[in-house]
């Protein structure tokens, strides 16, 4: 599978240009995945690491079915949860009480299910009282609690995160890692994208590193956040 991006460059060729407001455009081609093919099997922890740009929130995005591929096919067998980025899909003018219901039913479920569900998805994320305020409000910990909430009680066949190991404080990145253990043993998935090499080593069965768009290794998660690490002597483990 792959993508493909159109990117356009603005270079003015002198002042006067820049004074005229004419613009020479140059249009490049950026290969954001190349030929990236692999499995995932129920009930399994796949981390995905690599540099910035290598791919990992691309590939996130296609198997989210957010973004089409333009080569290559994604077969998803189940119905998945997406937290791709803490808060996307928020409105921030609204409360938190608002935004668990909007939330919920723009993932399908009926107004019954989610208020079946609403007590749950506010004590979990411990808001308390501040769930009526506006999330502008909010601190960025606050919303990540609230939104990694509202994504792991419904109760998805698969899980896709992207940073969100890198997000709360001790305690919340505890208890989301229980969550997802307990996501795993109803037989769910759980695909996750971090910088954070000991988060990823203690949850990841297998880890695949990508590199500028491509598959550079793929296994046991021990073994490729090892040579990751060895990569590139001054990432943070």
């Amino acid at each position: 599978m792959g993508v493909r991006y159109q990117a356009y460059l603005d270079r003015a060729s002198t002042f006067r240009r820049v004074v005229a407001n004419r613009r020479l455009k140059q249009q490049t081609t950026v290969v954001a995945l190349d030929d990236v093919s692999f499995d995932v099997n129920q009930g399994e922890t796949l981390g995905l690491v690599g540099d910035n740009g290598a791919g990992k929130s691309t590939l996130l995005r296609v198997i989210a079915r957010t973004l089409r591929p333009d080569f290559g096919r994604v077969i998803v067998n189940g119905e998945t949860s997406t937290l791709l980025q803490l808060g996307a899909g928020f409105n921030h003018e609204l409360s938190g009480h608002r935004n668990i219901f909007l939330s919920a039913l723009a993932h399908g479920l009926g107004r019954a299910e989610v208020s079946a569900l609403y007590d749950d998805i506010v004590s979990y994320a411990e808001l308390g009282t501040a769930i009526d305020r506006p999330l502008k409000s909010y601190s960025s910990g606050m919303v990540s609690r609230l939104a990694f909430s509202i994504s792991i009680h419904l109760l998805p066949d698969i899980l896709l995160l992207d940073e969100v190991l890198a997000v709360g404080d001790a305690g919340f990145r505890k208890k989301s890692q229980a969550a997802m253990v307990d996501l795993l043993g109803r037989g769910g998935t759980v695909i996750v994208a971090s910088h954070q090499l000991v988060g990823m080593a203690e949850i990841c069965d297998r880890v695949l590193w990508l590199e500028q768009g491509n598959i550079r290794e793929i296994g046991p998660a021990d073994q490729v956040l090892e040579a990751y690490s060895r990569a590139e002597p001054s990432r943070p483990g």
